[in-house]
């Protein structure tokens, strides 16, 4: 059975990062854009990571340029702003594609894993995977769902062994 540790990604910084190390903790991953609508998303989710990280929680930031080219900018520029405007503490990624052929094996799997209204497709910028202690994906929000709405969730997942 695929779980989260059979990824691996390029952080921001230009490094891979093996997904297997988030194992055992609740993990909740966000494709990102910096000028998009729901850019302000960003410090809901920081909030939500200052919360619960000592529990357990990481929050994966995944930015894509395939939604009306909202994410323009290269690693650099995306560490920037999201570090300048939102003190974003919490893991972010090279820019990736989430639909397509080319969409990164991580987002092909979330979606075979948990498929929207829709279809599997990603919709737009900030859709979320809630993936638990276990590497298996939970839930999978919307991305108009503000982040503050996870917290009851996150909390259930956080208190599983």
């Amino acid at each position: 059975m695929t779980t989260l540790s059979d990824f691996s990604a390029t952080t921001l910084e230009g490094r891979e990062q093996d997904l297997a190390d988030y194992k055992g903790k609740v993990v909740l991953v966000v494709n990102t854009a910096s000028q998009c609508g729901l850019t302000p998303q960003f410090a809901g989710l920081e909030s939500l990571y200052e919360k619960y990280v000592d529990e357990g929680l990481v929050i994966l930031g995944f930015p894509c340029n395939q939604f009306a080219g909202q994410e323009p900018g290269d690693a650099d520029e995306i560490g920037a702003f999201c570090q300048r405007n939102y003190g974003v503490s919490f893991p972010m990624f090279d820019k990736i594609d989430v639909n397509g052929g080319d969409a990164h094996p991580l987002y092909q799997w979330l979606k075979s894993e948990k498929g929207g209204r829709l279809g599997d497709a990603i919709k737009w910028n900030f859709t979320k995977f809630l993936i638990g202690r276990d590497g298996e994906v939970l839930k999978r929000y919307s991305p108009t769902t503000e982040p503050e709405k996870l917290a009851g969730d996150i909390e259930d997942a956080l208190a599983q062994a």
